[in-house]
């Protein structure tokens, strides 16, 4: 599964073919469900997926519900991922959403839980089994006014997906220790050798959102894991924030560098595609759970390691680490009973178990000290130091925030920006 817009850039790349899970959706009912008489026993779950790979993640965990709760039916819709959020919150307002669907938790996107509930859109969750299965540091993520609207699915990293054979192969070293600049001296080598360092979707705002929210975890919330909380307050500004210019400032400098492919100003994730399939881009923006897709596609013939978004030099590396994708349901559902029980199985022990072990992530409910999967070996020293984040956009207020973030950054690689500019934009669309 792969996180999408932050709908931030769910997006993959390595040796092997790779693709970004997005999301999907269609509709279904207009009306709720009447109070009396049973209710349809058949609804629909609406996802993304740009690979077989990740709809048989969904399509099987629709599948593991439905074989222990005879009698019923989910319909798995997959529609394409770039137009997802927009197509949602459609389809939301018009009465016409799928059942149930994967979301953003939180308040940062157009697709995220906080906003559409506000808006009287999700279904409101009663049964206490539901919120007793989400942590208690993730639930301000899928509450809205005291009541929960949605689910996480599983814990995951935002960062890189890092293919250390290829990049070792050809003397580029990069691991967890490694600083934004250490990875920035090492981005002639990789050209040297007809690769980059990393690939970057530049032309999309969720994988440049993605990257920026990634450095600002170390430059910004590392130091100050309140920062969003005195933005609320209006105690400071992303423009006067000194770790939100270094951030920008940096990917700048990665793109001067050439540590990003040529043309990533303008690129599409077929762009990393493309560049993965033929074995010149050593990294990519993703979440975690993008490194076992991967390797099984390339059916154990590449191995493939998850790496943090770096900070600076002179800035303490930050994980981020968040169980902030998960799936939310239809206010109109016509099968509300249905619906929140197929929500209720994503967060019990039995489906986090399958959603883990399919997606290569982590369950929410789980020691992440005793379940982290080899792919995780370079970043469990930061784990287990505490030195981990969530991700900072999730609570931030309004999803234009993080979108004047991606096409700003977009802006600083053409020249037409610059990074005082794209946060100015960020402060006056906050609200």
């Amino acid at each position: 599964m792969n996180r999408h817009s932050k709908s931030r850039a769910r997006l993959v790349s390595s040796t092997a073919p790779f693709v970004i899970a997005v999301l999907a959706l269609t509709g279904c009912s207009e009306s709720s469900a009447s109070s009396k008489g049973s209710e349809p026993q058949t609804i629909s779950f609406a996802f993304g997926a740009a690979s077989n790979q990740d709809k048989a993640i969904y399509t099987g965990l629709a599948r593991s519900y439905t074989e222990t709760h005879k009698g019923t039916t989910i319909d798995p819709l997959n529609l394409p991922a770039e137009s997802y959020a927009s197509a949602l919150v459609t389809r939301l307002q018009g009465g016409t959403a799928p059942d149930a669907f994967y979301i953003n938790g939180g308040s940062g996107m157009s697709d995220s839980v906080v906003p559409l509930a506000k808006a009287g859109l999700l279904l409101r969750l009663t049964d206490p089994e539901v919120s007793s299965h989400i942590p208690s540091a993730q639930k301000d993520l899928w509450t809205y006014n005291g009541s929960v609207y949605g689910v996480p699915m599983t814990t995951g990293v935002d960062g890189v997906i890092y293919n250390q054979d290829l990049a070792k192969s050809i003397g580029v070293n990069i691991d967890a220790s490694t600083s934004l600049d250490g990875v920035i001296k090492q981005c002639a080598i990789a050209r040297a050798h007809g690769k980059t360092v990393y690939g970057l979707a530049g032309s999309t705002y969720q994988n440049n959102g993605f990257l920026a929210v990634g450095i600002a975890t170390s430059t910004v919330y590392g130091s100050d894991k309140n920062w969003n909380e005195q933005r609320t307050q209006g105690k400071v500004t992303f423009a006067g924030t000194k770790g939100w210019v270094e951030a920008l400032t940096y990917i700048k400098k990665m793109y001067d560098a050439g540590c990003f492919q040529d043309g990533a100003a303008s690129a599409g994730f077929d762009a990393l595609t493309n560049g993965a399939t033929s074995g010149t881009i050593l990294g990519f923006f993703a979440p975690s759970g993008s490194a076992k897709e991967i390797m099984d596609a390339a059916g154990g013939h590449v191995k493939l390691n998850i790496l943090p978004i770096a900070g600076p030099a002179d800035t303490r590396t930050y994980l981020s680490l968040s169980a902030d994708l998960g799936i939310s349901a239809s206010a109109k559902t016509k099968s509300p009973k249905l619906t929140e029980d197929f929500l209720k199985y994503v967060v019990s022990d039995k489906g986090q178990k399958y959603l883990a072990d399919a997606s290569g992530t982590i369950p929410v409910s789980t020691s992440l000290s005793t379940s982290l999967l080899p792919q995780y070996s370079g970043v469990k020293g930061l784990i287990s130091a505490g030195r981990v984040r969530g991700n900072g956009s999730d609570a931030w207020s309004n999803p234009k925030v993080y979108t004047d973030l991606g096409t700003g950054v977009q802006g600083m690689l053409t020249g037409q920006m610059t990074p005082q500019q794209v946060l100015k934009q960020m402060d006056a669309d906050w609200g």
